[in-house]
């Protein structure tokens, strides 16, 4: 399966600026050296404690964001280096869905005047056809055709929500980034949210990126979870893997955090001490050492890198496996 998006060492860092003159007194360095492929047709999730630099990546792979270093090329172009009226026509093609519907939806428009401006901007259909392929989007993600000339505020959680898919739906993009679209609703909407993205996903044969925080959303959703932690990723691999054999005490970490219905009898709750690291201080060799279980004196001397450890499944962890699962 080809790459619709490859990601090669992406950097990003943020200036640091105090006092009177805003001078510049450090930096945040939100993402360090990330390379990552999502492949055509599937849905690859992305998680991670806040502040990992999940939105930074997604925001970069949609030219969203100028990166410091590093590129992003969709369909094998390189969206950097395309004039900005070449990236706006490719805009079409990657939308995303933000995690705030309320903060992403124009409060001054109704339902019906959110979902044609994309129409509009990308000339997608005639004046004359906007209002069928408006009610067509409504149809498709479950909002009722009355829903058209309401406002924002007039919509449920959930219906705000599915009408921000629609709309990131509207331009008939291939690749979406779904920002954590589900953590601001309650959880009797999540399940629904993310049943109705797999349903489309299906339907329009879409490439997903799923950002997330919480491994127990993305089970059902993902072909693969790349884990996050201080703006690198640190374990790589398809899904059941993850949640079968994961390799990262980070991981481990994450998943013993997730509820379950019957936990195998040897397994601890792994409770990490400490907080992430500073993104603009980062500690001396592996970033997860001042809070890793097993951590011993070469991790805190040397940095380790991704590497795979089974077929298509890489870890960057100098022990990888030693924590029991």
């Amino acid at each position: 399966m080809t790459d619709l998006v490859q990601i090669q060492e992406l950097s990003k860092d943020y200036p640091v600026r105090r006092g009177l003159m805003q001078s510049r007194t450090s930096v945040v360095r939100a993402l360090d050296r990330v390379s990552l492929g999502i492949r055509e047709g599937e849905c690859l999730a992305l998680v991670g404690e806040s502040g990992s630099g999940k939105s930074t990546l997604g925001r970069c792979v949609l030219a969203l964001v100028d990166p410091s270093a590093g590129g992003v090329h969709f369909d094998s172009e390189d969206l950097f280096a395309m004039t900005s009226s070449a990236r706006r026509k490719k805009r079409r093609d990657f939308q995303m869905i933000f995690q705030d519907p309320i903060g992403s939806l124009n409060p001054r428009l109704t339902v019906g005047s959110i979902l044609a401006e994309p129409l509009e901007i990308h000339d997608m259909v005639a004046p004359s056809e906007r209002h069928s392929r408006v009610l067509e989007l409504l149809h498709m993600v479950g909002v009722p055709e009355s829903a058209k000339a309401a406002y924002p505020h007039e919509l449920s959680g959930g219906q705000r929500q599915r009408v921000a898919i629609a709309r990131a739906l509207a331009s008939a993009p291939r690749f979406l980034v779904a920002d954590e679209p589900v953590s601001a609703l309650d959880v009797s909407l999540r399940g629904q949210i993310i049943n109705l993205l797999l349903d489309l996903r299906e339907r329009l044969q879409l490439t997903v990126l799923f950002i997330a925080h919480d491994l127990a959303v993305v089970e059902q959703i993902a072909d693969r979870v790349a884990v996050m932690y201080a703006g690198q990723i640190v374990e790589l691999a398809s899904t059941d893997r993850v949640y079968r054999v994961p390799q990262h005490p980070y991981t481990v970490s994450l998943l013993s955090a997730v509820p379950r219905a019957e936990r195998h009898s040897g397994r601890a709750r792994v409770v990490l001490s400490g907080e992430p690291p500073n993104p603009a201080e980062f500690p001396e060799g592996c970033r997860f050492h001042p809070r890793c279980p097993i951590a011993r004196e070469r991790c805190r001397r040397e940095e380790p890198v991704l590497v795979d450890v089974e077929s298509e499944h890489e870890v960057s962890c100098h022990f990888q496996g030693e924590l029991e699962w």
